[in-house]
Parts: C-alpha cells; structure tokens; sequence
C-alpha cells in the first residue's frame, strides 16, 4: 500500500463522489480510479461501490477509513513533534475548557505556566463538552478540561477536584438568609438555564418529582455563564452551578449559594487526552500546573481534590 493512495481514499470517502475527490485533489477522475484499484488490489477487497450518486464505502471500505483517520492524526502527531524539535520550539499548547470550568483554575494556570516558560503559547478554546471531545478526537486540541465523563476509549483522564452542582441566588432574594432550603420552598421559582437537557436540570426536575412537586420551570436559556450569574443577581430567578463557581463569582456578582436538600450533583471535573498522542513537554507541564493550582483554588472555596 501507498500512503498516497490511502490518503486519496478517505478524500473519496468524505466526498462520497470521485469526480468532487479529484476535483478537490486536482486529479482526473481517471488518475484517481486507478489509485483506487491500486489500493484494492494490494488489499484484494473492494472498498468503494459506485450508486447513481456517487460512490459508497464497503464494509471493507468502512473498516479502512477508521484505520485512516486514525494514521491521519498520528502523522500530524509525528509532524508536528518534528517539527518542534528541528525549529528549536519549547511548545504550543493548545488546551480546551468548558464554559463551566472553574475561571481561577484555568486563568491561574496560563499564568503559572506563562511565567515559568515564555516562549510558551496557550492557545485556549471555550466551548460545551461535545464540541471539546469532538476537536480533542480530531487532533484539534493537546487536551480538554472538563467534567470527566465514564472512561472513553483512545483516552487517558487526570482527575483534578471533585464539586457538585448547587442551587444559587441573588444576594438579595428572600431565601438567601435561610441556613437551610427545602424543595417546597423553590417549588415555585423560576431559573436560569444552559439548556433543558443538561445534568442539572435533570437532577432537579428529579428531586422535584420525588417529592411529588410540580416540575421546575425555566425562565432563561443560555450558555454564557457569566449572563447567567448576572441575571440571577439581578432578579428573583434561581440557578444551578458548580460550587467553585458560585463560590468564586459570589463577591463580584452578589449571589448566594442556598443548601437545598436533594438536588446536589457530585461531579468530577480533570484532564482528558488522547492515550498515545504526541503531547509537547509544554502540555505535560501544564498539566503538572493544573494539578497543583486545583489544589490552591479547590482549598481557597473548600471543594475536594480529586
């Protein structure tokens, strides 16, 4: 097999038609058919099937584009460590966060790091955990910080600290002086949201159906944090969050964390990475950063180190 010839493939594949791939390529149709049958004599299997659309993979052709994807990414991991080495550069580290995520934790971390190395470079991306575990897969980003879901496959996770989801209010609201808040006392308040399919919500719609309550009901939709923790200091509305969060946000946006029996969600917040990528000298030191800053903030807002 030639490399080439594997590469032309997965084009053929995203393409799902010859002629796009050898346009895309700057190939003729011909000249690209006959790397194909080229491929598929040195396997001895067909890997394409042409249909009045196009072309569609076999079974065959299935099994060889998941191979592919998975050469592709560690060329680009070998490419990119070459390069490192030959152009002399201490590192690019490419992190993503979720919107979530604990400010202080990640804003003292570049810090650490940007002081300690600076020739360093951070390039750090905000956004929801789907889109963070989709660009890590694809070789988009050296490592993620986020709630650590079940063990995924390909990956390695470093647990950093342990929080839970916690109800929270404006400084202000009436059940802010309350030591203790039951669910009937929130049965019939309004929240602040990300979204209606998100764990939280999830956990409280539960809590509140135990107890036989009506469901609760949403007010505001959005996936700023900070719109969020503005709005419920500003207004009756209640909402949930990570307790480092409502506990660092509390001085500067005048909310308060209410103890609400029930409708906590333990959570596990760390760092995820592709088991085997090239990861810089760089990206392994941040990681050593974050676990030592986790500590600092997990203690100054009293959660769990993991």
């Amino acid at each position: 097999m030639e490399l080439r010839d594997i590469e032309y493939f997965a084009v053929v594949a995203e393409h799902g038609h010859l002629g796009r791939a050898a346009e895309s390529l700057e190939l003729s149709t011909a000249a690209l058919s006959k790397c194909l049958r080229r491929l598929e004599s040195a396997l001895q299997v067909r890997l394409v099937r042409r249909t009045p659309r196009g072309v569609e993979l076999t079974l065959e052709g299935q099994t060889l584009l998941t191979r592919v994807l998975r050469l592709r990414l560690s060329l680009a991991d070998v490419a990119r460590e070459v390069g490192d080495l030959s152009n002399g550069r201490v590192g690019h580290v490419r992190v993503g966060a979720h919107p979530g995520l604990s400010r202080a934790l990640l804003a003292r971390a570049c810090s650490v790091l940007a002081q300690e190395a600076p020739n360093v470079t951070l390039a750090v991306t905000i956004a929801s955990n789907e889109a963070l575990e989709s660009a890590l897969a694809k070789g988009e980003l050296d490592l993620i910080l986020n709630s650590i879901p079940a063990a995924v496959a390909g990956t390695v996770q470093e647990p950093l600290y342990d929080d839970e989801f916690v109800v929270y209010c404006a400084a202000s609201h009436r059940l802010a002086k309350r030591k203790r808040v039951t669910l009937a006392d929130i049965a019939q308040e309004r929240w602040v949201m990300w979204a209606p399919n998100v764990p939280s919500w999830q956990r409280l719609h539960e809590a509140f159906a135990h107890d036989h309550l009506p469901a609760p009901r949403i007010a505001v939709l959005t996936s700023s944090v900070s719109l969020r923790l503005d709005i419920v200091a500003s207004s009756d509305l209640l909402g949930m969050n990570l307790r480092q969060v409502v506990r660092e946000a509390a001085p500067r946006y005048g909310i308060a964390e209410l103890r609400v029996a029930g409708v906590t969600l333990h959570v596990r917040t760390g760092v995820t990475y592709r088991d085997g990528a090239y990861l810089p000298p760089s990206a392994r030191r941040f990681v050593e950063v974050l676990k030592a800053t986790a500590k600092q903030v997990a203690r100054s807002v009293s959660v769990k180190v993991a």
